[in-house]
């Protein structure tokens, strides 16, 4: 069985993650998209919540398992026997920060290949803190979240003590 690991923070799940995800699914036996924790970014869902909205998202792709992890990607692929990752790219930039990551893992994981997708020109723009941004100003994010969690995206986001920067205001 092929199975391959599609890591990230996912705060929130995008389009164009979404869109990696499907067509990972299509290409391995089993796709496992795990919620890795990102010692550097401050989250706005926990990772549980992650982990839900990815699984709402995905209902409907039945090789595609939700999972998350606090430990090195490398390692996370040896416990559950996946030899290969999946990275989106939106740009060159994305390419230089990948592939010098790819290279530890490999490192780390001599058995682990990073396989990359590049991300359709639709959603090259698209991150999940451009989500959060536009979230906090009440635009309408039907093009860049999957409908099913625009509601939760709103709501989080009203609860949440991230305020727009003063600098962004007008």
């Amino acid at each position: 069985m092929k199975r391959a690991i599609y890591p990230g923070s996912f705060d929130p799940v995008t389009l164009g993650h979404l869109d990696i995800i499907k067509r990972a699914a299509v290409i391995f036996d089993e796709l496992v998209v795990c919620v890795m924790l990102n010692s550097s970014k401050q989250g706005l869902f926990s990772p549980e919540e992650r982990v839900e909205l990815i699984q709402l998202v995905t209902a409907d792709l039945p090789n595609v398992r939700v999972d998350c992890s606090r430990e090195l990607l490398a390692t996370y692929a040896r416990k559950n026997r996946a030899r290969v990752v999946v990275k989106g790219l939106r740009a060159v930039s994305d390419y230089e920060s990948e592939i010098q990551m790819a290279m530890v893992n490999a490192k780390l994981n001599a058995k682990l290949d990073t396989v990359f997708l590049y991300t359709r020109p639709k959603y090259a723009y698209l991150s999940s803190t451009i989500v959060k941004e536009m979230a906090r100003y009440g635009a309408d994010l039907s093009d860049f979240v999957p409908r099913q969690i625009i509601g939760m995206v709103r709501d989080k986001l009203a609860g949440s003590t991230l305020e727009p920067r003063e600098r962004d205001i007008g």
